[in-house]
């Protein structure tokens, strides 16, 4: 199966909107831990959470593992990066700052190793703050020696830490492997399945209930009325004449047993068993077919999938006129299985894919319209089922003959009510007879065909589910390319203002999603997108410049839409934080010489969350993992302080930061 294909894209015409085209939440428990889970698990959970960028809940998972008696030098580096991860040195309060002070004593506590040497580069790095940039090299040839897992790690959590000649001399190298990694592990190829909903599983329409009962219930006394008058009728005949009774008994019975065997098998290939088990069509003034409806998506579906999926020779167009009465069937038979509330078609497209698959590989095979339970009624059944029943009718007016020559008026009109009775009786009889064994050979049949449906889709189910789980990147590589896009974007940024990290006083990017898009995450994470717009600001002692551009995350590529402003502290007057339950987190910006400016920071997503999610917590994580705290503190200081705000937090008049070892 090729995932690709069903990445849907819309687009929409110049000052138009196209929404959300799809959201997902993945039901994985990664970030979840067992209220009696040991430290070391919560540990673990933590630094999970860090690398998967979720700092704000990785310090909670850390800090509760330590506190449980989990300590030593790899713990307090993890925990180290955690609280700085995110956040410049501003960013934290005096209680943080005494935590980072008292974890710096406990360094020589600690058994030697590698991670104790990545502890205490991290608070040397931190240290570096208010050093002048000729006094860096050594920590810097020391950061170099650590493992690159462990380099890689500070580098990027230390981000907004790192300033001025230290940074300087790592962005070279920080830019080539984010140009490296970030088409890493076939990212082009895999991306596109984490915005994919996990699908919903296979249902078939069951087989209607057997409605043999009424049938079944009057056969026993209709047949009880035939054998009373034919025994009747025989009886007077053969009190008449006992040789030709017996004669003619024996060829009523032969000519019965062939019309009966004959018959049955006409009955049913002349009344086919699925004439009458289509599932219903809503009809187009059903609401749910007409607008926006659930079946009306659904059958918007089934023309893109068969569209896709036409047969060698077949024009798309063609093959969907061929198949009109098909996918009308089909899509009936979806709409009615899964129409519930909140149930998106993306969750049921696997399987209408796998009906447009099998559709054309019937068609393939010659079995499309191949009825199989209404194949043309033989002619040697018929004709021997008629002959039949014209030997049972004469034979029984001879007996009835045969009756009446030996009988006197009353006798010969008992003979006559006797042969009604039967004609009468016999039909009803064999009718009731053959509905309920029509009845049940439909029911047995439906059954078989239930079974091969559900057992089809439940294959097909668990291939696709197979195909999504083994294509779906992981939390750590979605974080990773877009680790690299942000670095990538920042470098193109820097280039293009001719500026270099001594000329910073600090920076922050703000990532939005970029409408249209698709959206997914894993329980618990935060909501990543298919397209995000980027908004960098980057602080000199000049002003800000700020340069936005959106990027398609599924690809890596830069599209339209790229602004580029410059103003001074003092004409970023005010900076304000709209929050709504229904719309989600807008973020304005006012200028003194220019429109108010609204960027929406992340949409609504409470209907979204699991009923063991906490919205303000996911909130939190989602605002932290789009830069938004760390972005909205530092355009809140500007705007209120304007150039005074950049002497109080220029790195070099921050208090120091001495380590104790």
């Amino acid at each position: 199966m090729n995932g690709s294909s069903s990445f849907t894209h819309n687009s929409a015409a110049y000052d138009s909107t196209v929404g959300i085209q799809a959201e997902t939440v993945h039901n994985s428990n990664v970030y979840f831990v067992h209220p009696d889970a040991s430290p070391q698990e919560k540990y673990a959970v933590g630094v999970r959470l860090l690398e998967d960028g979720i700092s704000s809940r990785a310090r909670e998972m850390i800090t509760d593992a330590i506190a449980h008696g989990h300590d030593d030098a790899e713990v307090r580096f993890h925990w180290a990066l955690a609280m700085l991860s995110g956040r410049a040195y501003h960013d934290l309060n005096a209680e943080e700052i005494q935590r980072l002070h008292h974890a710096s004593r406990l360094v020589r506590t600690y058994a030697e190793g590698e991670w104790k040497d990545a502890l205490r580069i991290t608070f040397e790095l931190l240290a570096m703050l208010s050093t002048a940039d000729g006094d860096t090299g050594l920590v810097l040839d020391r950061l170099r020696a650590l493992s690159p897992r462990q380099r890689e790690a500070i580098l990027r959590h230390l981000d907004l830490v790192l300033t001025g000649g230290l940074k300087d001399s790592l962005w070279a190298e920080n830019r080539e492997r984010a140009e490296t990694d970030r088409f890493g592990n076939d990212r082009v190829h895999r991306i596109w399945a984490y915005f994919e909903p996990d699908p919903i599983g296979p249902r078939a329409l069951p087989p209607r209930p057997s409605t043999a009962a009424a049938a079944q219930a009057a056969f026993p006394l209709r047949a009880g009325l035939f054998v009373i008058g034919s025994a009747l009728l025989w009886i007077t005949a053969l009190v008449a004449d006992p040789a030709e009774a017996v004669i003619e008994l024996l060829v009523a019975l032969g000519a019965g047993l062939a019309a009966t065997h004959f018959g049955r098998r006409w009955w049913y290939q002349d009344r086919p068993l699925d004439a009458t088990t289509e599932p219903h069509i809503p009809h187009m003034s059903d609401p749910a077919s007409t607008g926006d409806g659930f079946t009306n998506r659904v059958r918007h579906s089934f023309d893109h999938y068969f569209g896709i999926r036409a047969p060698h020779g077949f024009a798309p167009d063609e093959w969907l006129r061929y198949t009109v009465q098909v996918r009308n069937n089909l899509a009936a038979e979806i709409a009615l299985l899964y129409r519930e509330s909140r149930i998106s078609v993306d969750r049921v497209n696997w399987l209408i894919r796998h009906l447009a698959e099998d559709t054309r590989d019937r068609h393939n095979s010659g079995t499309l319209f191949d009825q199989r339970h209404q194949s043309q009624s033989p002619a040697m059944a018929k004709a021997l089922s008629v002959i039949s029943l014209i030997a049972l009718g004469i034979t029984a007016l001879n007996m009835l003959g045969t009756a009446a020559s030996g009988a006197d008026a009353s006798g010969t009109l008992l003979a006559v009510l006797a042969a009604v009775g039967v004609v009468w009786s016999g039909r009803a009889a064999a009718s009731s007879w053959l509905e309920a064994r029509r009845e049940e050979h439909r029911l047995v049949r439906e059954t078989q065909e239930y079974d091969e449906r559900l057992t089809a889709r439940q294959v097909a189910y668990q291939n696709w589910k197979s195909f999504l789980d083994t294509t779906r990147p992981s939390e750590l590589e979605m974080e990773t390319w877009l680790t690299c896009d942000k670095m990538l974007f920042i470098d193109e940024a820097l280039r293009h203002y001719q500026l270099t990290w001594r000329d910073l006083i600090t920076h922050t990017i703000l990532m939005t999603p970029a409408r249209p898009y698709k959206r997914g995450r894993a329980k618990g994470g935060p909501w990543r997108y298919s397209r995000y717009s980027f908004r960098l600001f980057l602080v000199t002692q000049d002003g800000v410049r700020e340069i936005s551009s959106e990027i398609d995350f599924t690809d890596g590529k830069r599209g339209g839409n790229e602004q580029r402003s410059n103003y001074r502290f003092e004409a970023l007057s005010s900076v304000q934080v709209t929050e709504n339950t229904h719309t989600g987190y807008d973020l304005e910006l006012v200028l003194t010489n220019g429109p108010a400016r609204n960027i929406r920071v992340k949409d609504a997503d409470a209907h979204q969350l699991a009923p063991d999610e906490n919205a303000q917590e996911i909130a939190e994580i989602n605002l932290n993992a789009a830069g938004f705290i760390h972005t909205f503190r530092l355009l809140e200081g500007i705007a209120a302080d304007g150039k005074g705000w950049i002497e109080r937090n220029n790195p070099h008049n921050l208090p120091s930061f001495h380590p104790a070892d």
